[in-house]
């Protein structure tokens, strides 16, 4: 599940969603979708605060001029 894209998993859990919303799977499936939606949203998320963390900032520098500087954490 992890190589797949952060769009690729918003799209599955999408899926995910309107399967169970119909409520047409039997209990055992319902619970089972549900587990791959679980894991698809963790994997979605980390690659989201993964982006996050590598978002260019852009700031006013000295002269009045936008400089841009690279937004990290100590997590890094």
């Amino acid at each position: 599940m992890e190589e797949l894209s952060f769009e690729e998993s918003m799209k599955q859990l999408e899926e995910i969603v309107t399967n169970l919303e119909r409520g047409n799977l039997s209990l055992e499936d319902a619970i089972s979708t549900f587990e791959k939606g679980i894991k698809l949203s963790k994997v979605a998320n980390e690659k989201l605060e993964k982006a996050e963390k590598k978002i260019n900032i852009l700031c006013e520098g000295e002269n009045g001029e936008l400089k841009e500087e690279i937004f990290t954490t100590n997590e890094e």
